[in-house]
């Protein structure tokens, strides 16, 4: 299976990943990851997450994605490069 993304650095701390902005908004899936994450933007973007049950929030600060919990990215313009740190 391909993925949306693009590992650009792998760390036993963190992954940087970068979803590139020409990216079809169809491939950006809801899914659950099997462990916490703490995601953060690396530069300034319009992209949101949104985490199942809740609206949109905007990815300008770090934000918590319990393990197991649905969500998604939502594409905004230009590409998106994101800190993630699985806890």
């Amino acid at each position: 299976m391909s993925h949306p993304y693009t590992d650009l650095e792998i760390t036993k701390e963190y992954v940087i990943r970068e979803f590139d902005e020409n990216i079809d908004p169809i491939e950006l899936l809801w899914h659950r990851d099997n462990e916490d994450r703490l995601i953060e933007p690396t530069q300034p973007t319009d992209w949101f997450i949104q985490l199942e049950d809740e609206l949109p929030t905007l990815i300008n600060k770090s934000i918590f994605i319990p393990k197991h919990t649905w969500h998604r990215t939502i594409k905004g313009n230009g590409s998106l490069v994101i800190k993630i740190q699985k806890l």
